[in-house]
């Protein structure tokens, strides 16, 4: 399966390792800590037009990708919990 993020983005399911919320993500040191490193690793992609509402956290063979995303996490939680998320 696989998950729509926003705009043309979808990245298969069991590659999501974590959803944050980005009004509350960066209250934790550890968490402010990893969008640093992802920020000055270059493996942040942004897909919102206004302000970004969720980060997803995906993990791969190559990677960590971190997608900043307009969607709220309620609302990509929903699209998950569907039976086909595309």
């Amino acid at each position: 399966m696989y998950l729509h993020l926003g705009q043309d983005y979808i990245v298969p399911s069991q590659s999501v390792v974590a959803v944050f919320d980005m009004d509350t993500a960066t209250v934790s040191k550890r968490t402010a800590a990893l969008l640093e490193r992802l920020q000055q690793e270059g493996r942040i992609l942004e897909i919102y037009d206004d302000l970004p509402r969720a980060a997803v956290l995906c993990e791969d063979g190559l990677g960590e990708m971190l997608y900043l995303t307009g969607l709220s996490p309620q609302a990509l939680q929903r699209r998950a919990e569907k039976k086909y998320a595309i």
